[in-house]
């Protein structure tokens, strides 16, 4: 993957070289099938929630406003119940027997969100304020809790062998998300993280739900553990691609696209790809990036930095080839995910869908 850098410095990610142009359209198409298959399961699981948890997640996944009214929010990109959705197909089932996967998936990643933004201090996501800075932080602790049993809860009513595995699969997947939160936290206060390390933690964190997502509704619809594991392997390099991208538009990414504020990873101090790649560059700009990140750690004081504070350690990465590097494993994960598309027997339309997700998972701007 290339990226250019647009009038205000963030990143604005092109095709994969060697790859035809993403069809925005059929991508759209997939995105959009996936949230009107899965919101109405996902409405009337919420709806399950004892009261105040409903109408908190009610608000987390834009459906009404602070105050309660209803609202067209921007509920994320759908990305995992497309997948899921395809998944089922690859199976040679119809779409809607991915259906509870999709919603399943959801829950989880939304689980997730909600203790992720408020371990973080994150206090905007899809553009509007958090459910813990709106709700309060024991309201996205229990609504995040409440999701995680809802999504077991949904698969295993199922009463089907298939929902055993899936379930099986869905909660190895959550254990690995929670691993990679864990192990992320935990690097925000070291001084040196390795390549290796990052890449594990995003693995875990990211790639892991994605690839539970890619083989949840191909385990549904009765395909064996070959297939799901193949799928699995896509659905984890994608998920690193997808993981790459998000750290580039983390530390360059236009706040009004991501919602987030500028140079939104370095105010939280995580060790993103960018960062460990910079830091293990070495040269000038890699030495001089581990001298302030080790005053940092001594220091402990962040609110004291100006915006050029944060300008000046994002030229620093990339002049330590940290913004390059990281564009490059987004194209190499990108490359491993789709070679795993080919070793699972599936429709040739099915096959053309997952790359076109992939290939849109590598040129977002948000």
């Amino acid at each position: 993957m290339t990226v250019s850098t647009g009038t205000r410095g963030e990143t604005v990610p092109t095709v994969p070289p060697g790859n035809p142009a993403v069809d925005t359209a059929d991508v759209s198409a997939l995105l959009e099938r996936g949230r009107t298959l899965s919101t109405p399961v996902l409405r009337a699981a919420v709806d399950r929630l004892a009261a105040p948890m409903d109408t908190v997640a009610a608000y987390h996944f834009g459906w009404i406003d602070a105050h309660g009214n209803p609202a067209d929010g921007d509920g994320g990109k759908a990305i995992r119940p497309a997948l899921a959705l395809l998944s089922a197909e690859a199976a040679g089932a119809a779409p809607e027997v991915g259906v509870p996967g999709a919603v399943a998936v959801e829950l989880v990643h939304n689980f997730s969100l909600l203790h992720d933004d408020l371990m973080d201090g994150d206090e905007q996501r899809r553009h509007r304020d958090t459910v813990w800075k709106v709700h309060g932080p024991a309201q996205a602790i229990l609504v995040g809790d409440a999701l995680f049993a809802l999504a077991n809860e949904l698969l295993l009513e199922l009463g089907t062998v298939e929902a055993g595995r899936a379930t099986r699969r869905l909660t190895t997947a959550t254990r690995k998300l929670i691993d990679g939160q864990a192990q992320d936290i935990s690097y925000e206060h070291r001084e040196r993280v390795t390549v290796e390390e990052c890449l594990e933690m995003e693995g875990n964190k990211t790639g892991a739900l994605l690839a539970c997502a890619v083989s949840i509704g191909a385990v549904l619809g009765g395909a064996d553990d070959r297939t799901a594991d193949k799928l699995e392997e896509y659905g984890y390099h994608l998920g690193l691609a997808f993981q790459a991208v998000d750290d580039l538009l983390g530390i360059w990414g236009d706040p009004e696209a991501t919602g987030k504020q500028t140079w939104s990873d370095l105010r939280q101090r995580k060790k993103s790809l960018p960062v460990v790649a910079a830091l293990a560059a070495g040269g000038t700009a890699s030495e001089r990036l581990g001298e302030l990140l080790a005053e940092d750690a001594k220091s402990n004081d962040f609110d004291s930095f100006s915006e050029e504070e944060f300008a000046f350690r994002a030229a620093l990465i990339e002049e330590a080839g940290g913004r390059e590097w990281t564009s490059q494993e987004a194209r190499r994960q990108h490359a491993v995910a789709i070679a795993a598309l080919h070793e699972v027997d599936m429709p040739a339309r099915v096959r053309e869908q997952l790359t076109a997700l992939a290939d849109f998972v590598v040129v977002r701007k948000r």
